[in-house]
């Protein structure tokens, strides 16, 4: 897990999964997907492929 700002980091934006009450998860997609929580953005992101953000996502969905 990164702890800083990576320049070559595409834009982050509030997932769409979000409550929208505080509660947020901000993404960043690109070569891969970055997520973090928004109240505790220094502990950290996690990265995933592409596919296994895919993945991920259908899996949530059933």
């Amino acid at each position: 897990m990164k702890s800083f700002e990576d320049p070559t980091t595409p834009p982050w934006h509030v997932s769409s999964f979000s409550s929208g009450q505080g509660n947020c998860v901000e993404v960043a997609e690109g070569h891969n997907v970055l997520v973090r929580d928004t109240k505790h953005r220094q502990h950290g992101l996690l990265s995933f492929t592409t596919q296994e953000w895919t993945h991920l996502l259908n899996t949530l969905q059933r």
